[in-house]
């Protein structure tokens, strides 16, 4: 048989070999990489950037020993026990809004952002531990004259009000944790980009590129129905996350971390306390709120079903609920 002949112009190709085929995938992929970060690019924003969109009154800045401090303080001024609202990791003030709606007509209300978090930006000192935290909550109480509250926390927020808790139990009237952190259990995967925040040299990309997809995708982990995440949601973490400096803070946080470290502390809380748990938690599963229940002498564990690792923000009024009886609070009139 003959062959066939060559194209007119030119000698016939020969299909790449398995080594030229592994440099086209490489190139391919290289150029998608290029791309994607090129979209991620995601540079930090200043506080004052922010503000008009994330800080409108009731919010306030304070200067808190150097450190710049937002918060919201409102309610009843009269009011003896103020309720005290501390959010999580990659959180804000604004988680508790809806609660502090349904607070502010009958109590004093006061929420804020931890450092290197939301609007209060990063710590001079670097110093992200479970106790510098809980030792900020008692100077913003001192700097806010307020002897004793009630201390609610969501997550890294529920380790830091028990941590008030137990180094000054005269400050603490009463204890709210809702899926609370700082007890040792065997953790599931936790968001990607707490993920990448603990790899070394990685992290230091961070600062630069923050994908959106990356913040839907935490969210998608700790609601229990993702139809309730919202654009404007989304828009909140992503923007408060490029707050200059927030990003290295959380680096910071998670390097420092050491879980479970000071769980022996727990069983030393005799002020009344509520666990709230959401049942679809998947971040902090419900055994660790059975379990705060069984550390803390007298406490009361409500577990929310279809909610999870967030339910103050994922149903406010549902997850109220429980937190309305505990203070002694008359019931809602219709909505």
């Amino acid at each position: 048989m003959r062959r066939a002949a060559a194209p007119a112009g030119g000698s016939r190709r020969e299909p790449p070999g398995p080594a030229g085929w592994l440099l086209r995938i490489v190139g391919v992929l290289l150029m998608a990489a290029a791309l994607a970060m090129a979209l991620s690019r995601a540079p930090e924003r200043s506080v004052e950037s922010l503000v008009a969109r994330w800080a409108p009154p009731p919010s306030e800045f304070i200067d808190l020993g150097g450190q710049l401090v937002h918060l919201r303080d409102v309610g009843a001024r009269a009011d003896p026990l103020p309720v005290v609202l501390i959010h999580g990791t990659s959180a804000s003030l604004h988680t508790w809004e809806g609660w502090v709606a349904q607070l502010q007509p009958q109590r004093r209300v006061v929420s804020f952002d931890l450092p290197g978090f939301g609007l209060t930006g990063p710590r001079a000192d670097d110093d992200y531990r479970g106790d510098a935290d809980a030792r900020f909550v008692l100077a913003l109480l001192d700097r806010l004259r307020i002897a004793r509250a009630v201390l609610a926390g969501n997550s890294l927020g529920g380790e830091v009000a028990w941590r008030v808790a137990t180094l000054a139990p005269e400050r603490v009237a009463a204890l709210v944790l809702v899926d609370a952190a700082g007890l040792p259990f065997d953790a599931g995967p936790a968001p990607l980009a707490w993920q990448l925040a603990r790899v070394p040299l990685l992290n230091k990309t961070m600062e630069w590129f923050l994908p959106r997809a990356m913040v839907v995708q935490g969210l998608v982990q700790v609601y229990a129905d993702p139809t309730r995440i919202t654009e404007q949601l989304v828009d909140r973490y992503f923007e408060l996350t490029l707050r200059e400096g927030n990003r290295r803070a959380l680096v910071q946080r998670l390097r420092q971390r050491e879980h479970g470290a000071d769980a022996g502390r727990v069983a030393r809380i005799t002020q009344p306390t509520l666990i709230l748990w959401g049942a679809e938690d998947r971040l902090i599963p419900p055994a660790v709120g059975e379990d705060f229940a069984r550390r803390i002498a007298g406490s009361r564990l409500v577990v929310l079903p279809g909610l999870g690792h967030v339910p103050h923000e994922e149903d406010p009024r549902r997850s109220f609920a429980p937190l309305r009886d505990f203070l002694g609070l008359p019931a809602a009139g219709p909505q």
